[in-house]
């Protein structure tokens, strides 16, 4: 019986609730990285970041069935929101965060009434408009975001009042690792529950799910929203790490490389965003390091070696030499 990701029957979807032997230890991982690989915490936090917010784009790809081009416009208002906030006085993390989830989401809500309307195509269109709506806006209104020159001023209070971002990048780690694993835990009882099963339905036929009274429209909406307001809380953990904003947070090539995590890592599965992140953002900076002008040559080698060789992404594949071990086990 397949698990998360797969098509298996509902009571697939609705239990095992509780973390298994191997996630327990996928996490165990991520937790002993500042012990194990303490030089390369601020890379860490930064995989966290783009790993939360792919999250977020699975939630409306990989389980909706809602396609998008412009899903940063979302990261980039939650960056803006939680640097101008500290920008003038209000510094407190957790707070920021919550502001940041608030207008994502409130952002997110009325563009989602336009966004379910079309199909693929139209979706495509109006993401990417939007996308660049919101980004050509911050550099007109460069009095308030800085423009091209990025936020400044930007102060970050301490975490709990105690614990202050430091240069390594420890407190910065523990901080996105923890806020990543919340709203992991939240998204997959999301996608596990009654509501999640219908989102899979209605990517698998639209057309079908209102003969079983489920309402299309009302929860592609809702799972947009949460969406944009997941992502918005990405951006915002972003600026309060790196103390800094600018409009790359807003732009297209942030939304594209979010596609081709996903693409990497396999849609659909949650786990297929953390650990797309983490080889795509791993090899940029080693291929970088090797050659930083032709590294992108590589990225897209991979990136047709894993849609060829592994159908679903890395997960996929995963999943699938994993079924042949137990089958030749048996």
């Amino acid at each position: 019986m397949r698990t998360q990701g797969g098509t298996g029957g509902p009571g697939v979807l609705l239990t095992g609730a509780r973390f298994g032997p191997l996630e327990i230890a996928f996490w165990l991982v991520l937790g002993s990285m500042g012990l194990v690989f303490p030089q390369y915490l601020v890379l860490g936090s930064q995989i966290l970041i783009v790993a939360l917010l792919a999250l977020s784009l699975d939630l409306i790809l990989g389980y909706a069935g809602i396609v998008s081009l412009g899903h940063a416009a979302y990261f980039g208002v939650g960056a803006y929101t939680a640097g101008l906030l500290a920008a003038h006085g209000w510094g407190e993390p957790l707070s920021g965060l919550a502001l940041a989830a608030v207008v994502g989401a409130a952002l997110g809500f009325p563009i989602s009434f336009l966004v379910v309307r079309g199909g693929d195509l139209s979706r495509l269109m109006v993401t990417l408009g939007i996308g660049l709506m919101l980004y050509e806006a911050a550099n007109k209104a460069a009095g308030v975001t800085g423009g091209v020159d990025g936020l400044a001023g930007i102060e970050m209070w301490r975490l709990f009042g105690r614990y202050a971002f430091d240069i390594e990048g420890r407190i910065a780690y523990a901080y996105c690792l923890a806020v990543t694993l919340f709203l992991f835990v939240v998204m997959r009882h999301i996608v596990r529950s009654p509501f999640g099963l219908a989102l899979r339905g209605i990517r698998e036929n639209s057309r079908r799910m209102p003969a079983l009274g489920t309402s299309v429209r009302a929860r592609q909406v809702a799972i947009f929203t949460a969406s944009a307001g997941i992502a918005a809380v990405a951006g915002a953990l972003l600026t309060q790490t790196t103390q800094f904003v600018g409009l790359d947070t807003l732009g297209f090539a942030r939304s594209a490389e979010l596609l081709i995590i996903l693409v990497l890592g396999g849609t659909g599965r949650l786990y297929g965003a953390l650990v797309g992140a983490a080889v795509y953002m791993i090899a940029q900076d080693v291929l970088s390091g090797m050659n930083p002008i032709y590294w992108q040559f590589w990225i897209g080698l991979l990136l047709i070696a894993v849609v060829l060789l592994g159908r679903g992404g890395i997960m996929g594949l995963a999943e699938r030499i994993g079924r042949r071990a137990r089958r030749g086990m048996r």
